[in-house]
């Protein structure tokens, strides 16, 4: 088969590949209609890719096909979510009366419109990769996500089922709820009196954030924030190995950037992790028959501490703009070096300005400007700084001095808070945004140079 785009119609004919282009969908018709058409198109041309050679063996004309069989396909696949996004999604949730966290979502939607997003057994196999080897197929899953979440009642819908409690919670509620310490792995769970601690226990990799600590960090929010015998929750960085630190306790060095660099962080992360595990800190942990909007719906929620010891990297500084008070060293420091990592700060180009304001966010997310906790902008973000020595009295102090007036006013003013800073239509609408734009930024040939430059990552060992 001729593959070389710039010998297309050699020898007076047609190759498959300018059949293929000129079969294009130009426009939308039915929802049943198009499925058809572009799940063909979409089929196809996933043929021609397998075709080629593996990305890291192909010549330049290769390449340069490749790269329009993916930008045609995502062309398409715009045009017909455009169209037909709530549609789809019903058609995946039985009409809205099932909740699919999107996880699931996203691979529902490949067995119903073969194309429209990778299979599982294609993912398998693009798992295995380093991430400048991958071809990007979970670019279109981003792609789905964008569109879905852009439409306001599937949107809603699809916030309000990542809200839920994760399956694997109840069965360690009960367990907490008897024994009031619950071990998981990256996440530890202790109650206290009035408060329960949730430790995140990555000690090798700074409390760093990957796959293997995402959905144990959210099933922990999750039986802290249920528990019905707390009204408080501390959120701290357990002590960690590295020579530098060792021994300190650590609130969290953001991702782990070697296993991104290796290919072991899928996109799907991202989502997961910021309309779960981060959205729920911020909202509550939703129930089925209550919309998780602060007008029309409500949430099951307590106030949320932070205690920053020594440093909160990325992920870990965005955390600290969905609690509710924030205790942190007087030697730690807070980064969002998002332009070294070529990625955007999850919600924080959302949060983060109304914390320092517009200047100083795009100094932080743009220029890297490191924010110590003990500076005039450091404690815009950070409530309280105290000597590192002092952190477990201080902790204590606080939990006192938020419960002893009740839980039932500090959950109204969150709620409170919530409805004219970030209701859940504007979370909503930033995650439409940020579903597509951090897809692409994942498969950047920029985000492999900057942890090749930055982070020297292909040195490193996990």
């Amino acid at each position: 088969m001729n593959t070389d785009p710039s010998e297309t119609g050699a020898a007076g004919h047609d190759t498959p590949f300018d059949e293929w282009l000129r079969a294009a969908p130009t426009e939308t018709t039915t929802y049943r209609a198009d499925c058809e058409r572009y799940s063909a198109f979409w089929r196809d041309g996933a043929v021609l890719l397998a075709e080629l050679p593996d990305k890291p063996r192909r010549s330049d004309s290769e390449a340069a096909q490749a790269t329009t069989i993916l930008h045609r396909t995502r062309e398409s696949r715009e045009r017909f979510l455009a169209a037909h996004a709530a549609a789809l999604y019903d058609a995946l949730t039985d009409q809205g009366t099932r909740f699919v966290r999107l996880e699931d979502l996203v691979f529902a939607a490949a067995d119903a419109m073969p194309g429209l997003t990778p299979a599982r057994k294609t993912m398998a196999a693009e798992d295995r990769l380093p991430l400048a080897e991958k071809e990007g197929h979970e670019i279109d899953q981003g792609i789905v996500l964008a569109h879905m979440l852009a439409d306001p009642r599937c949107g809603t819908h699809l916030c309000h089922a990542m809200l839920l409690p994760r399956a694997e919670a109840a069965e360690h509620a009960a367990r907490f709820a008897k024994d009031g310490i619950l071990e998981l792995g990256a996440a530890r769970l202790e109650r206290h009196g009035k408060a329960v601690f949730l430790t995140a226990t990555n000690p090798r990799f700074l409390n760093a954030e990957d796959s293997s600590t995402l959905a144990l960090m959210e099933t922990a929010v999750d039986v802290a924030t249920l528990d019905a015998d707390s009204t408080i929750a501390v959120l701290r960085g357990g002590k960690v190995e590295h020579a530098k630190y060792k021994d300190r306790h650590v609130f969290g060095a953001g991702i782990n950037l070697t296993r991104l660099y290796r290919g072991e962080i899928p996109y799907l992360f991202y989502m997961e992790r910021d309309l779960g595990y981060v959205n729920k800190l911020l909202r509550g942990v939703a129930t089925p028959d209550a919309v998780p909007d602060e007008v029309n719906g409500r949430t099951v929620e307590k106030p949320w501490v932070a205690a920053v010891d020594t440093f909160a990297i990325g992920g870990h500084c965005q955390i600290l703009l969905s609690v509710d008070y924030t205790i942190a060293g007087a030697d730690a420091y807070m980064t969002l070096p998002a332009r070294k990592e070529g990625i955007i700060p999850g919600a924080a180009n959302l949060r983060l300005p109304r914390f320092v304001g517009d200047r100083v966010t795009r100094q932080a997310i743009q220029y890297e400007r490191r924010l110590p906790c003990d500076s005039p902008e450091g404690r815009l973000i950070c409530d309280e700084i105290v000597t590192p020595g002092e952190m477990d009295a201080a902790i204590a102090r606080v939990v006192d001095g938020l419960t002893n007036s009740g839980p039932v006013s500090a959950v109204a003013n969150r709620r409170a808070l919530r409805v004219v800073q970030e209701p859940l239509d504007l979370f909503r609408r930033y995650f439409s945004v940020y579903a597509r734009e951090q897809a692409y930024c994942h498969f950047s040939p920029a985000l492999i140079s900057n942890l090749e430059r930055f982070w020297n990552a292909q040195s490193r060992k996990v």
